[in-house]
């Protein structure tokens, strides 16, 4: 017997059983009542013949006669749910000779049947309604609790649960029945139609197992063999439940998902070809659900193909299903079958494909339990082409189930329907559906009848009333018949079906009536109202006024801004200007009807609510425009076509440029004709970009547009795409992305993205990969669909999150390169640009190349090549798969060798190419980027399974696509991608360099700047860590080593003493590089900066080392001196003591100081009897005469010394004064060209850096000044000047020579003093006893007044102990003070930038030229002045509390110090005895390392011997010493000898000072040689400032060079080169320049400019130039104030 249809849903009958049965079937385990002839309980293991007796069913076992038809009646085993089935025969017994008659009585038992065979249609169910819900709701239960769809905590299904990555899909092998909803889904959003034919994984299911089987138990002999073979039951099991049907999975599903779910859902049914359901019932009610809102987002294509006389005309057609009016073609079952209803039906669309699911197809079962009632339908598109099976598009409606049983869903297709075909067991006048058959005969519409049991062909009864016979005919003869009927039913007039009107179908509750559909909906309808009578291409030029010429123009002149040319700096304003003025424009009109209910809507609607709203009004707007881009496709389709025609004939004819120009007419018209939600967020990017530029914002309140960022990040954390580059302008809107970004980054966090960005040619499926891999929303369809750039977040799955570093994939979209639209030049540069942009955005990005045409492949990867080149050249590393798509036959292996084989050779070829045009060596692809052709190439197979409109996608391809996933999150695994903050900041850094002409040479890395910068603080923070140790060493030792307590020190005690610091800098340094968030940037420079820190630690350990060991050196020097000092002090000591013993009785201080200075005088002659003493020296003197000697006459020394011009002789602004040109033929020459000033300047701070290092080498400190060491000076000074002049084309005047000497000496000066008087204190006698009057002046009236020895030797010590004391907490206080305002003062906390911007600011608070050009000239020398100034003002203004406050705590602890020395020292005595001597060695060494004591000789107190007196003595000294240094003045603190400005000038004064060579801007690096990295600044200057100007001209030059290096123009690189280098080229010209980076920027600092235009006059007198000409000062400069000035520096 064949299977019953399964498709046919069941209709719940509950009939009436017996109390006690009287048989248990042992096959079905059931119970039956008795109703065989042989006494056997019957079920659905016996064929039994049907007789109808009165509404009274009687049974007959009865062997079916061959070839009989049969019908079927289907029961349910109540228990286990198998089924009983039952035949019915034509050559049935007579009803009298029923041997065995029994009705159906009693009310015990429930059982389901699918029919009941009566002669009254009208009356079809012996059951209660309400029952029979009841029990179809418990069943949906039970199947939604198999499915794992009915927790009762779990929400409805939405788009967020499959959005997100989740872990790789089971294999098929693996999936359960848990997982068969999710992987339903999954596999849909994957486009794998395969999705309905998922085998779910069963117990025992292996098929290599011989027990996988169920095994027979009846029998165990032969015999009984024998009977189980022929039996047609057998005694297995049949308790164990069928699988879930496939259908039930998609319909539960359906059921449990949200609105917007569904309609993802039902999308992608209809992408993948399958029926979708239009009417539903509802299990938990009564009610006909038809799921409108499911199709609005369908949109079906078609080409209606018209023959005419002699050609045929093809028409496209594309619009929303719901929309579309289409005939409808209903099929309906009356009664049981065996024919397929839905079987017939894909034959009649697509007979490759199953596009109503039906008995045959794989996963099949008995039972189902979803699908009562559901009528789905499916539309046939044509394809124009003359196998189209109909000519015009069909809806196909498919009700399931007994159309007998199911009135309702019946009676309202048949009011709908074009045609109707009713399948019918018999069409005898008796038979159950007879009635409704006449029904239908007897009604106006087409109606086709196909009969099970006859035998006839078509047969036309009356006008659109036809019959066929279906027995014993092929099912393709069938279908071709049915075919013909129907398409000569529609040629004729027929009635249209359209989706829409099933919302005016009484009876029928539709989904689009929900609440928030509603609301959603009347919000869009009131939106899109504005713009629907209107012409499409006027609607954006009417209501988005921002993006459209307005924008263009904006984009056109801000990329203009980028290629000057002529007037540049007057041009650059005049454009900035005119930028100004568009965003002015833009403002203006920003406030469109349509924008701002939009925007409201946006504002005001919950998230849920907002969804719709969105959704409605896309589908509205698509709408509107669908028929109107089908035309204009249409045309540019043929012009194209014909243009091709034309070129293919080499025409170069008026007739093709005409046709050119129409072809570019309708690109610009499909331009404007394209119109959807992107449109209108576009257009609130141009809004606020506009406001924020023109920094519009409320005094009162935040203005509605800076909250428009905020909108839009809500909407893409919620999945919605974003626009990255406009399309349309091929501009990425800068101002909008950063703020869009940095909103979501409020709310999300800086969370970690992977960036996977797709390139690839135009129309090859990369929209579609990426949303088949990842359930994205990217557009897709013919042509350039995706017009630029677009960005979606995909977060991960908790599941997954564990195994990456990061949190999301940020997916870029592009459109496609070598668009049909962009032809020639414009096309090569903007596919360029993309490509360039989009590999450096992206981690990952995927090369779309589709097809297998070499040839067509060539263009692209030459592009994709030299992208990646660029990358490598600004060292960002990104990484590549080469997806190979619409590959004929992936599976073969040995053409997929050959296939990666051309590929890499192309791309090694590709890669040579492109190494031309960039510049640089490359042989092949892997050494631009890391390449593995075997593992980094995918080959996809073609994306459709046949020819579109009517083919399903492949499903070959959701396999690729699944592996392509599984290999992007593998490689992703091992990368930990980027914060969204870095992207912000990649996006505007890679976009800025793009729109100068050198990508390589205008890439500035923001992120990695701003790294770098905060990794200099950090540098700061380590070397002053090394720098305050080594001061503190240091000031350990220099007393000891002063007072001659310690003669050598070497390296390696140095060392010892810093390497506890040393070693914690260095963890701390590897604790930041290991732990920083940013990390994987700056692993660059970690080696760099663990060896700087590693220079500096030995360079300030050589440096203590040079400076104690010259201390050292010095001491040796006076050793005979110091000799002399101890037997002076002694004499001194003694002779004070004999006096006062003589003069004792004399009590008046006056008489007492005149005997002492007596008997002083005397004896100092009589000790230095022997001793000239030395004399001061007269450097002026010295001076004149030695550039006497030199031949220099006097009235030209008097005359330079009088006009001082040699003072500032480096910052003079023209030496033309100076010189004379050796060529005769330049005298007409006024001034130097700006290269030869340079060369001087330069030429004089050489000179001068020599000199003075020259002479810093003599011993002067040791061994005293020589006027020789000045004529060495000059002689060295006419030396240079003579060799400079050999290689220059002009020559010194003589009173050149002489301001070089003046001022060598004059920078030399204070050196010479400060040496010549350290000589003179360490070896002058005279001056060392002038020194020590007072001291013995104390002893000896301490003496007169009868003091004892220890009275007196208290006071010496106290005088010695405050001497010491004050140098301590000086030098302590000073190394504590620089550290304080290292890091509390805002100049100093940071890094150098910081430090340069407060100089500036300062300068130019102050307003002094002659500051700014020290400053210009001479950096860091104004930089060490503004460190001087701070701190003086720093020790002198209110802030000194803080300063106070750390004087004050170390002054208290040297107190506490010395008391704790004195009272240890004092008691050791006590308990081991010892003399003064050893009391003063006790007490040193307990002050030590803090305080080191002079030596003080105890020759004349050896009488002392009480020493707790002593102590008491000195701490009654002490306390007078600590109030005396409690009043310590700050000013004494800047003179000891660790300085608080000293130590921060070595500090923040170690680091790069290499200028710019165009504009002299310094260096901002911390790090002093900070090579490999070349010299850079944020911002340069114009070259006035520097004094450049014009060869052979005295008109400035106001160009800034970051202008310069973006343009055309030229210059020579010194005053005597003849060659002129490209400013772009820069780099060529020579190692000074080679050394910079110096990328091209708007130079929108303001600080410059005002600094130009507020010291006009004092720049043109200082340089003898002129602002005039090509040097005119732009208007707009003037209008930059003091204020704005400063104010620019924060852009720093």
């Amino acid at each position: 017997m064949e299977e019953i249809s399964i498709e046919d849903a069941f209709v719940d009958l509950y009939c009436e059983e017996e109390e006690d049965p009287a048989w248990t079937c042992d096959d079905c385990k059931a119970e039956y009542y008795e109703t065989g002839t042989d006494g056997k309980a019957l079920c659905r293991h016996v064929k039994t013949t049907v007789y109808n007796v009165s509404h009274q069913l009687v049974f007959q076992p009865q062997e079916t006669p061959v070839g009989v038809v049969e019908s079927y009646i289907m029961i349910n085993c109540t228990r286990d749910e198998t089924l009983q089935e039952t035949t019915e025969t034509k050559n049935s017994a007579e009803i009298s000779n029923l041997p065995n008659k029994n009705s159906f009585e009693g009310e015990t038992k429930k059982q389901r049947a699918s029919s009941v065979v009566n002669n009254n249609p009208q009356e079809k169910s012996f059951c209660n309604p309400e029952e029979n819900r009841m029990k179809r709701q418990k069943e949906t239960e039970k199947l939604l609790r198999r499915l794992q769809l009915q927790d009762p905590h779990q929400k409805m299904l939405s788009s967020e649960n499959f959005v997100k990555i989740s872990p790789p899909m089971k294999q098929t092998n693996e999936i359960s029945e848990e997982d068969l909803a999710c992987a339903f889904v999954q596999r849909l959003m994957m486009l794998d139609y395969r999705a309905r034919y998922i085998p779910v994984q069963r117990e025992n299911s292996d098929v290599n197992n011989s027990q996988a089987f169920p095994v027979s138990e009846s029998a165990d002999t032969d015999d009984d063999d024998l009977d189980a073979l022929f039996s047609t039951s057998t005694d297995l099991d049949q308790s164990k439940e069928n699988h879930v049907h496939p259908m039930d999975v998609q319909m539960a599903v359906l059921h449990c998902s949200d609105s917007l779910l569904k309609q993802k859902i039902i999308t992608k049914l209809s992408q993948c070809q399958y029926a979708l359901p239009l009417l539903v019932p509802d299990p938990a009610s009564t009610n006909i659900l038809c799921p409108l809102w499911t199709f609005r987002q369908i949109t079906k294509t078609w080409k209606i193909s018209k023959i005419n006389a002699n050609s045929t005309t093809v028409t496209m057609k594309s619009m929303p299903i719901c929309e579309a009016k289409t005939p409808m073609v209903s099929f309906f079952r009356l009664g049981s079958m065996s024919l397929s209803k839905s079987q017939l039906m894909n034959a009649m669309i697509n007979d490759r494909h199953n596009t109503f699911f039906h008995r045959n197809c794989p996963g099949s079962t008995k039972s189902r339990h979803l699908m009562d009632g559901v009528a789905e339908i499916a539309w046939y598109c044509p394809a124009g082409k003359p196998n189209d099976l109909f000519n015009d598009c069909i809806a196909f409606c498919n009700l399931h189930g007994d159309s007998l049983a199911i009135v309702k869903q019946c009676e309202i297709l048949t009011e709908m329907s074009s045609v109707i075909v009713v399948l019918v067991p018999t069409l005898e006048k008796g038979h159950e559906s007879s009635a409704v058959i006449l029904m239908l005969y007897k009604s106006s519409k087409p109606l086709i009848i196909l009969s099970a049991d006859s035998e006839c062909a078509a047969v036309q009864m009356k006008p659109q009333k036809y019959k066929l016979g279906l027995k014993e005919r092929s099912q393709s003869d069938v279908s071709e018949e049915l075919k013909t009927i129907i398409r000569s039913i529609i040629s004729g007039p027929h009635t249209s079906f359209q989706l829409e009107t099933m919302a005016k179908v009484s009876g029928v509750k539709v989904d689009e009536d929900a609440e928030v559909c509603l609301k959603g909906r009347s919000l869009a309808v009131e939106l899109v109202k504005m713009i629907q009578r209107m012409d499409i291409t006027k609607i954006k030029e009417k209501f988005l006024p921002c993006q459209g010429q307005l924008w263009y123009e904006w984009c056109k002149i801000n990329k203009e801004l980028h290629h000057l040319k002529g007037h540049i700096e007057k041009e650059k304003c005049q454009k900035i200007k005119q930028l100004m003025e568009l965003r002015q424009k833009q403002c203006d009109v920003s406030n469109s009807q349509l924008m701002t209910l939009f925007i409201r809507n946006l504002k005001d609607l919950q998230p849920n609510d907002r969804e719709y709203f969105l959704k409605w009004t896309q589908i509205l707007i698509d709408a509107l425009s669908t028929d109107d881009l089908s035309s204009i496709l249409q045309s540019y389709d043929k012009t194209w076509s014909e243009v091709l025609e034309l070129k293919k004939k080499h025409d170069k004819s008026v007739q093709l440029k005409e046709k050119q120009t129409e072809l570019e007419q309708l690109s610009k018209k499909l331009q404007s004709a394209t119109f959807g939600l992107e449109h209108m967020f576009r257009e609130m990017g141009q809004i606020y970009e506009a406001h924020k530029s023109l920094k519009k914002q409320s005094l009162d309140h935040q203005s509605e547009w800076s909250k428009y960022p905020e909108l839009a990040a809500d909407l893409m954390i919620k999945g919605h795409p974003m626009e990255l580059m406009d399309g349309d302008a091929g501009h990425v809107p800068l101002i909008w992305i950063s703020s869009l970004l940095q909103e979501v980054i409020k709310k999300l966090g800086d969370q970690r993205v992977f960036v996977l960005s797709v390139l690839g040619v135009q129309s090859s499926g990369k929209s579609t990969m990426l949303n088949a891999m990842f359930g994205l929303q990217f557009a897709v369809s013919a042509g350039r669909c995706t017009k630029g750039a677009y960005m979606q977040l995909v977060e991960l799955s908790e599941e997954i999150k564990k195994d990456y570093k990061f949190d999301y994939i940020l997916v870029v979209d592009t459109e496609g390169i070598r668009a049909l639209e962009l032809a020639g030049n414009a096309s090569l540069h903007r596919d360029n640009e993309l490509a360039t942009f989009v590999v450096g955005l992206g981690n990952m990005t995927l090369i779309n190349i589709f097809g297998e045409n070499p040839a067509d492949m060539q263009d692209v990867l030459q592009i994709v090549v030299q992208a990646f080149m660029r990358m490598k050249k600004v060292e960002l590393s990104p990484s590549c798969v080469f997806v190979h798509q619409n590959v004929t036959d992936i599976a073969a292996a040995e053409k997929n060798m050959d296939g990666k084989r051309r590929l890499q050779e192309k791309l090694d070829k590709m890669a040579q190419l492109a190494a031309k045009e960039e510049v640089c060596e490359c042989e092949c692809f892997s050494d631009v980027i890391a390449f593995d052709v075997q593992k980094d190439v995918k080959y996809f197979a073609q994306l459709w399974e046949g020819s579109p409109p009517m083919a399903p996608p492949n499903p070959g391809y959701s396999e690729s696509v699944q592996e392509l996933k599984t290999i992007i999150l593998s490689k992703a695994s091992k990368s930990k991608g980027i914060t969204l903050s870095h992207f912000s900041t990649k996006v505007q850094d890679l976009w800025n360099a793009l729109m100068n002409e050198n990508f390589v040479f205008s890439f500035k890395n923001t992120q990695e700047i701003a790294v770098y910068r905060k990794l200099e603080v950090q540098y700061g923070d380590w070397t002053w860590a090394l720098r305050s140790e080594m001061l503190k060493i240091e000031n350990q030792l220099y007393p000891k080593i002063k007072n001659g307590q310690l003669d050598k020190v070497e390296l390696s005690d140095l060392c010892k003493e810093m390497s506890k610091r040393y070693k914690d800098i260095t963890k701390d340094i590897a604790a930041y590089f290991e732990k920083d968030k940013d990390k994987e940037m700056l692993v660059q420079w970690q080696h760099r900066f663990e060896n700087k820190i590693k220079e500096l630690h030995d360079e300030l350990i050589r440096g203590v080392k040079r400076k104690l060991d010259e201390v050292i050196h010095q001491n040796n020097a006076r050793r005979e001196l110091d000799n002399k000092k101890t037997e002076f002090e002694n004499k001194l000591f003694q002779k004070s003591k004999e006096l006062a013993h003589v003069l004792k009785c004399i009590t008046k201080e006056e008489e007492l100081e005149v005997q002492f200075r007596t008997v002083w005088e005397d004896r100092v002659k009589e000790l230095t009897s022997d001793i000239k003493p030395i004399e001061d020296i007269n450097l002026k003197e010295d001076q004149f005469l030695v550039l006497r000697d030199l031949g220099v006459e006097d009235g030209l020394i008097d005359e330079s010394r009088k006009n001082m011009k040699y003072k500032s002789l480096s910052e003079t602004g023209n030496y033309s004064y100076y010189t004379t040109y050796k060529n005769k033929l330049k005298f007409f020459v006024k001034t130097l060209g700006y290269e030869e000033q340079e060369s001087i300047r330069s030429f004089t701070k050489n000179v001068e850096t020599e000199c003075l290092a020259t002479l810093e080498k003599k011993p002067i400190a040791t061994t005293g000044y020589r006027s020789t060491y000045l004529q060495e000076l000059a002689k060295t000074i006419k030396q240079k000047v003579s060799e400079f002049e050999s290689g220059s084309n002009f020559t010194f005047k003589k009173e050149f020579t002489v301001d070089l000497s003046l001022y060598v000496f004059d920078r030399a000066e204070s050196w010479l003093l400060q040496s010549h008087e350290q000589y003179k204190d360490n070896n002058d006698v005279h001056t060392y006893l002038d020194s020590k009057k007072s001291e013995y002046y104390n002893i000896f009236r301490s003496f007169c007044k009868g003091s004892s020895s220890a009275v007196v030797f208290g006071e010496m010590m106290c005088k010695n102990l405050k001497a010491s004391a004050v140098e301590a907490v000086s030098n302590k206080t000073a190394v504590d003070i620089a550290g304080e305002m290292m890091c509390s003062f805002p100049a100093f906390s940071e890094n150098r930038l910081n430090l340069e911007k407060h100089v500036l600011t300062s300068l130019a608070e102050k307003e002094d030229f002659t500051s700014l050009i020290t400053y210009i000239r001479d950096p860091r020398r104004q930089v060490e002045a503004f460190i001087k100034e701070e701190v003086k003002k720093y020790l002198s203004t209110a802030q000194n509390d803080k300063a106070r406050t750390i004087l004050k705590k170390n002054t208290e602890d040297i107190n506490r110090l010395i008391s704790q020395a004195l009272f240890d020292a004092t008691e050791k005595l006590k308990k081991e005895g010892g003399d003064i001597e050893t009391w003063v060695e006790e007490f040193s060494s307990k002050l030590e390392p803090d305080l080191t004591l002079n030596t003080i000789s105890c020759q004349n107190v050896t009488d002392i011997n009480n020493f707790v007196f002593l102590k008491e003595e000195i701490e009654k000294g002490l306390k007078v010493i600590m109030k005396e240094m409690s009043c310590l003045s700050l000013k004494t603190v800047n003179d000891s000898r660790q300085k608080p400005e000293q130590i921060l000038i070595d500090q923040l004064c170690n680091c790069c000072w290499k200028r710019c060579p165009f504009c002299s801007a310094v260096c901002t690096n911390t790090m002093k040689d900070h090579s490999p990295g070349k010299h850079s600044v944020p911002f340069h200057r114009p070259c006035a400032v520097n004094g450049v100007h014009y060869r052979d001209t005295d008109i400035f030059c106001i160009n800034f060079c970051t202008t310069l290096v973006a343009s055309d123009k030229e210059f020579y690189p010194d005053g005597v080169s003849q060659e002129l280098f490209p400013y772009k080229q820069y780099h060529r010209a020579g190692e000074r320049f080679a050394s910079w980076s110096i990328t091209p920027d708007a130079s929108m600092l303001a600080y410059w400019k005002w600094f130009v235009c507020r010291f006009q006059k004092d720049l043109e007198k200082h340089y003898e130039l002129k602002f005039q000409g090509k040097g005119e000062i732009p208007d707009d400069w003037k209008k930059n104030s003091k204020k704005d000035a400063i104010e620019s520096l924060n852009e720093m």
